[in-house]
């Protein structure tokens, strides 16, 4: 339920950010995300800063930081000129190039099953963006750039590995994006207005609670057991389309999507179960 609700939030925050994109600009949008999280998490984590802003792993922290930096400003650029359904589809190979990454970075064994998922997986992607097609757009090409981005991150983040307090990645991250931005942000500022306001604070909002609600799901239960409900993240991403924009994607879109999700849990299984066949045996 919490990985749910974390792709709740996750799905909200994207469609807020597309609002808010048209009402405010997208580089606002971003710097309200980054600098909304900062704060909740440095008011959380004040009575143990000291503790929890000490790191065994500082260069490692910055790449993280970049790298979920820059997928964060691709796809929130993406979301904000093409549909949220397809962008959130065109994202969700992020799985499957992070075991492609895994085998070309940390030495995993990638056997020809997973190669043909992860084929698969990019040709789900293509069928969505229709490149050379009268419907293809230059802004669908940038979730694929955010998915790069997402799965260099998460890869930075398994070299870390356990031995980091969650919330000191939580609490890098969330700065350097913070500062980042702050430095940005007033070469693109627009008055928000009552409304803009609003959907700064309910950017600020989704985006900590899914990312908290995220940490405390991985708390307790396994990585490999809430895989697969990462992808109900596709549902709600859908939903908010057709109800806030009125968007409504299109057969191809579906087919693709589908391609990916199928390639994504076909992997999440050979991780999860194969490994645990070949430990047995």
């Amino acid at each position: 339920m919490l990985m749910i609700c974390a792709m709740v939030l996750f799905s909200a925050m994207d469609a807020t950010a597309k609002e808010m994109a048209q009402v405010v600009g997208t580089v606002p949008a971003i710097w309200a995300r980054y600098a909304g999280q900062s704060l909740v998490v440095l008011a959380i984590v004040a009575p143990r800063l000291r503790q929890v802003a000490r790191t065994r792993y500082p260069k490692l922290q910055l790449a993280r930081s970049i790298f979920l930096m820059f997928g964060t400003t691709f796809f929130f650029f993406g979301v904000a000129n093409i549909g949220l359904a397809e962008a959130t589809a065109i994202m969700d190979i992020n799985p499957v190039l992070i075991t492609l990454g895994a085998a070309l970075f940390l030495g995993e064994r990638i056997g020809p099953r997973r190669a043909f998922a992860i084929g698969a997986s990019l040709i789900g992607a293509l069928i969505i963006i229709r490149p050379g097609s009268a419907v293809f757009s230059t802004y669908a090409l940038l979730p694929l750039i955010a998915a790069l981005s997402y799965s260099a991150y998460n890869i930075a983040t398994r070299f870390v590995g356990r031995n980091e307090d969650p919330w000191t990645s939580l609490l890098y991250t969330a700065l350097f994006g913070a500062v980042v931005f702050s430095c940005i942000v007033p070469f693109f500022w627009v008055p928000p207005g009552p409304k803009g306001w609003a959907l700064m604070a309910l950017l600020a909002l989704f985006g900590t609670t899914s990312q908290l609600c995220l940490i405390k799901a991985l708390a307790l239960g396994e990585a490999g057991m809430l895989a697969p409900f990462a992808y109900t993240g596709l549902i709600f991403a859908t939903l908010w389309g057709i109800l806030f924009f009125n968007e409504f994607p299109d057969f191809w879109t579906i087919i693709g999507a589908l391609v990916i999700v199928v390639a994504g849990i076909y992997v999440w299984h050979r991780e999860t179960f194969g490994k645990a066949q070949h430990k047995t045996e």
